[in-house]
C-alpha cells in the first residue's frame, strides 16, 4: 500500500477517550459510572450512543465535552488533552470548538431565542455565518418564534433553540443528550435530518446519546454502552439491528440483576414486554 493510501485511510480524531473512568461516591456507595473505557470519535461522523438507563451514556459525553472530570485517563478534543488545560482554557475551549445539547435545555431565561442560538458567538464576538444560521432556524421550525423568551416557548420549543445554538457556530465537534427527546416526531425528523446533511455537506462532527433506535439509524456508527463499558458497535445501523442489540443488553442487565437463577421462560417475557 503506497503512502497516500495508507494516509486516506487514517481515522482522524475529532474526540478520544483513553482509560476514561469516571467515579462517584467511595467505599460501598462507590459508582464507577464509566470504567476503563477507550474510544475514538472519527472527525467528519455521525456517532451515536446507546445502552440500558444507569449504562454511563451521559457521563461518557460531558466527560468527552469537558463539562466533567475524569477520575482516571485521558480526553482530547482533536490534538488538545483536556487534562493539561486550564479552568479558563477550557471555557475557551467549550466556547469556541465544542457544541452540546442538554437534556435540560440551559436557556438563558432573559434572552430570547435569537439571542440565545447567537450567544457563543456573541461572547466570542466572531460574527456568524447568517445563511447558515437562517438555515439552522428555518430546518427546525422556530423562524416565528425568535423574539420569544424561554417562559414563551413550549418544551419542544425549547429544545430545538438549544439545538439550533449547539450547531449555528459550526463548532468542531457537537454533542447532543437526546436532542429529539422533547420533539414530535417531524420535529425530531427534521433535526435528524439536518445534522445529518451538516456531517454529509460540512463535514460536521456529530456525538449523540439516544434511547431512539430510529434515531441511531441516521447514524454512520452506533456504539453501546452497558455497566460503564462499551459492549460493541454497527456501523451504518438500521433501526431493527439496534432494537435487537439492545434486547440483548437489556436481557443481560435484567440477569445480572436477579439474586436467584432465572428461568428461560421469565427471560423470554422479559423480551416480549420490551417488544411492547
Amino acid at each position: 500500500m503506497n503512502e497516500a493510501s495508507t494516509m486516506a485511510n487514517e481515522t482522524i480524531a475529532a474526540a478520544r477517550a483513553i482509560g476514561a473512568v469516571k467515579i462517584y461516591g467511595s467505599g460501598e456507595t462507590e459508582v464507577r459510572a464509566i470504567d476503563n473505557i477507550d474510544i475514538t470519535f472519527e472527525k467528519g461522523k455521525f456517532t451515536t450512543i446507546m445502552g440500558p438507563s444507569g449504562s454511563g451514556k451521559s457521563t461518557l459525553m460531558h466527560c468527552m465535552a469537558a463539562l466533567d472530570n475524569l477520575t482516571e485517563g485521558e480526553t482530547y478534543i482533536g490534538d488538545t488533552n483536556l487534562s493539561s488545560l486550564s479552568d479558563k482554557e477550557l471555557t475557551l475551549l467549550r466556547r469556541d470548538r465544542v457544541g452540546f445539547v442538554f437534556q435540560a435545555f440551559n436557556l438563558v431565561p432573559t434572552l430570547n431565542a435569537i439571542e440565545n442560538i447567537t450567544l457563543p458567538m456573541d461572547l466570542a464576538r466572531c460574527q456568524p455565518d447568517q445563511a447558515w444560521v437562517d438555515n439552522v432556524i428555518s430546518t427546525v421550525g422556530l423562524s416565528d418564534r425568535l423574539h420569544h423568551r424561554p417562559s414563551e416557548l413550549s418544551g419542544g420549543q425549547q429544545q430545538r433553540v438549544a439545538v439550533s445554538r449547539a450547531l449555528a457556530s459550526k463548532p468542531e465537534i457537537i454533542f447532543a443528550d437526546e436532542p429529539t427527546g422533547n420533539l414530535d416526531s417531524r420535529s425530531g425528523a427534521d433535526v435528524l435530518n439536518f445534522m445529518r446533511n451538516a456531517v454529509n455537506d460540512l463535514g460536521q462532527t456529530v456525538v449523540m446519546v439516544t434511547h431512539d433506535a430510529k434515531a441511531a439509524s441516521h447514524a454512520d456508527r452506533t456504539i453501546f454502552l452497558a455497566d460503564g463499558q462499551v459492549q460493541g458497535e454497527m456501523l451504518n445501523p438500521t433501526a431493527e439491528e439496534v432494537l435487537d442489540y439492545m434486547k440483548i443488553l437489556q436481557v443481560g442487565k435484567f440477569v445480572k440483576s436477579a439474586s436467584e437463577e432465572i428461568k428461560v421462560e421469565e427471560v423470554l417475557e422479559y423480551i416480549k414486554d420490551l417488544d411492547e
